[in-house]
């Protein structure tokens, strides 16, 4: 494949002299295997030691690869029945913030005995390939409609109980004049405030880039998983060496003082576990990529699907007050014996009423996920401190 970064220069030299010597060995109908397979072991030893010693201004690179999957590649190969859903009904329909319904487990999982399959949400952020959807994605930057869509098909996902998944890939909220202007602090603040408040269970995997409040929008989980390869912070490398040291060239000193790659976060209890990615990273490896995330999807979503949180609780409500059953009863004595008759009649077969609220099990699932990201807040409190020493 063709490098896209400096680090990645020797493994493509390399790749293509193998690439050449399996052509060799076709073309001319020599025998190459035993210079083949060295060189197959050279190149694996080379990914190896590249990648194990990749900075994090580095990684932070890589999460930003062009050839990586984006949330529609991973729903397009796990969720094929995937069903999008568009539109905020208030101002329109923002392509940055993709969101619909599909089925559990995903494409590949096998039931286990008495599953049966389920709806869950899936929101996620996506990118652009070429220019014109790069364009037409915003690069992946949501505005407010894009937010108040998510929040639209949050609270279908609470009404149907349907459990909800979240793609991560957005280097932050646009910030441009007219998003500003619909709102949109307010919009990823109430998105925020509405994830705390769901009684469904909520997975957020972070794909690529996680930057700032654009991120947390769709983060707010009760289990946050992270590809090895991303990142997720409260702010972009470049615009942190902006603001603290008034310099964007020292992004890569930022991105090592932010603490924001995989093994920091769940050192740190920010995220709660890391999806391995193919050797050399998932834009190398497409389907090896899609395998590892059903594996780690299943393995952190089942427990969460478990335990009667789908079962709102019934509670009966008794007919109307002693007093309002005489007040009832004085004034039908007052009016014509036709008239109380019907009144009587409706008094005697009104049926008891019930509300239903939400269980002990989908009240846990809302508690946990609140004291998870308040403690997540106090320890970004005090790492914030430290960095600006």
């Amino acid at each position: 494949m063709e490098p896209f970064f400096e680090f990645e220069k020797p493994i493509a030299t390399l790749e293509k002299k193998l690439q050449d010597l399996r052509d060799l060995s076709k073309n001319e109908n020599v025998d190459l295997s035993k210079e083949v397979t060295s060189l197959e072991k050279k190149l694996s030893q080379l990914i190896d030691e590249t990648y194990a010693k990749l900075s994090p201004w580095q990684r932070v690179q890589l999460s930003r690869h062009p050839s990586r999957p984006y949330t529609r590649d991973y729903v397009d190969a796990l969720f094929p029945g995937f069903m999008e859903l568009q539109g905020d009904r208030t101002f329109g329909e923002d392509q940055a913030i993709l969101g619909g319904v599909a089925e559990w487990p995903p494409a590949g999982a096998t039931l286990k005995n008495g599953q049966e399959r389920r709806s869950i949400l899936i929101l996620g952020h996506q990118k652009g390939r070429s220019t014109k959807e790069r364009m037409e994605r915003n690069f992946g930057m949501a505005k407010p409609e894009g937010y108040r869509k998510a929040m639209r098909l949050m609270k279908l996902a609470e009404r149907t109980r349907m459990p909800i998944l979240t793609f991560i890939d957005t280097p932050g909220a646009y910030p441009g004049i007219e998003a500003e202007e619909r709102g949109q602090s307010q919009a990823i603040a109430e998105s925020i405030r509405m994830l705390f408040g769901l009684t469904v269970p909520v997975v957020a995997v972070v794909i690529g880039e996680g930057g700032s409040g654009g991120a947390l929008a769709i983060g707010v989980a009760n289990k946050v998983l992270m590809q090895e390869y991303s990142y997720y912070s409260v702010i972009a490398p470049e615009s942190c060496a902006s603001i603290l040291w008034s310099d964007s060239r020292l992004a890569e000193r930022a991105a090592d003082r932010l603490k924001m790659s995989p093994t920091d976060l769940v050192r740190l209890g920010v995220v709660d576990g890391i999806i391995s990615e193919p050797k050399g990273g998932a834009h190398r490896d497409w389907p090896e990529a899609f395998r590892l995330m059903r594996e780690s999807l299943s393995q952190t979503f089942e427990p969460l699907l478990q335990g009667g949180w789908e079962t709102p609780e019934v509670t009966e409500v008794k007919p109307a007050a002693q007093s309002v059953k005489k007040s009832v009863s004085a004034k039908t004595k007052k009016a014509p014996a036709k008239s109380a008759a019907k009144s009587g009649a409706k008094t005697a077969t009104q049926p008891e009423s019930c509300v239903t609220s939400p269980s002990a099990a989908a009240l846990k699932l809302r508690q946990d996920r609140f004291d998870k990201f308040r403690a997540i807040g106090q320890k970004a409190i005090a790492h914030g401190m430290e960095m600006t020493d």
